[in-house]
């Protein structure tokens, strides 16, 4: 579901009682019980502080933010620690395919967060890894490499590589329609900034084509609306894309390859990530 944020200053009546019972009765549908899974999941915010105290006494004039959405839905409905372990065991996995004292490099399943989001803090990927630096993201149904830094150096020196797209990123994207071998530059502006896109083509498929799609700028969503914006939209795009009769069981977009230079010693690392298996059976029915 869509993120909701809701936004309210507390009143002099509601001075002093607990922060729960204000969200229960601010936030439409919202019950007590539910308003402390939010809390529990890191939804909350009090004058900009994210807080998780179901008991905190309110006070006069504080502008509380909650954000409702997927995260919310997903949680296990109990209460307390227990309940948001089982809802990490229920994460798809992800696998590490490099680690040194500065960087480690996974492979992301489609369905995993990459970072906390105003929703919550809880149940993605830079959580379960542990002390990390986040550089850069893959949205949750993109799977695919990525790199974290370990240390304050790693996160300076890639932060530098990706605000200056010095590193390659290529992606895997199944797109609608026939994309003409023609159309291997897409240079339209993300979010008011400078976007271009390679794209070649990789396999013709019924009604679809196999693309590689690598980056010479990295904006959210860039390779979606790129390809929407030349008609041809990444099959499952929910968002950004159009549903057909063909449609695969999630995002066909897969971060592939992934090299860059090593932030402490500069000695080249490439990686690279297959085709996913849970998108394998449905892409070998275009064939």
């Amino acid at each position: 579901m869509p993120t909701k944020a809701v936004t309210f200053t507390v009143g002099a009546d509601e001075a002093g009682l607990r922060l729960d019972q204000v969200l229960a009765a601010r936030v439409e549908g919202l019950s007590r019980r539910r308003a402390r899974v939010l809390l529990d999941l890191g939804g909350v915010f009090i004058d900009g502080r994210r807080v998780k105290i179901a008991a905190r006494s309110m006070h006069e004039g504080e502008k509380v933010q909650a954000h409702l959405g997927g995260a919310l839905e997903r949680a296990t409905k109990q209460l307390g620690g227990d309940a948001r372990a089982r809802d990490e065991a229920g994460l798809p996995r992800h696998t590490v395919v490099y680690e040194d004292e500065e960087v480690i490099v996974v492979d992301k399943p489609s369905g995993l967060l990459t970072a906390p989001t105003p929703e919550s803090d809880r149940n993605n990927l830079a959580a379960i890894l542990g002390e990390v630096f986040v550089v850069h993201r893959l949205d949750m149904e993109t799977s695919g490499l990525l790199v974290f830094g370990k240390t304050p150096h790693a996160n300076r020196v890639l932060g530098e590589r990706f605000r200056t797209h010095d590193l390659l990123r290529e992606y895997l994207a199944v797109l609608r329609g026939q994309v003409p071998d023609t159309l291997v530059r897409i240079d339209r502006p993300v979010g008011g900034k400078t976007a271009v896109t390679h794209l070649s083509v990789a396999e013709r498929l019924a009604g679809a084509t196999l693309v590689r799609a690598r980056l010479e700028t990295g904006r959210t969503h860039q390779v979606r609306l790129h390809c929407r914006a030349e008609g041809h939209p990444v099959l499952g795009d929910r968002r950004h894309g159009e549903p057909t009769d063909f449609d695969p069981p999630r995002m066909a977009l897969h971060a592939t390859r992934l090299e860059l230079p090593h932030p402490r010693t500069g000695a080249p690392l490439a990686f690279e990530s297959p085709w996913p298996t849970d998108l394998a059976a449905w892409l070998q029915g275009l064939r």
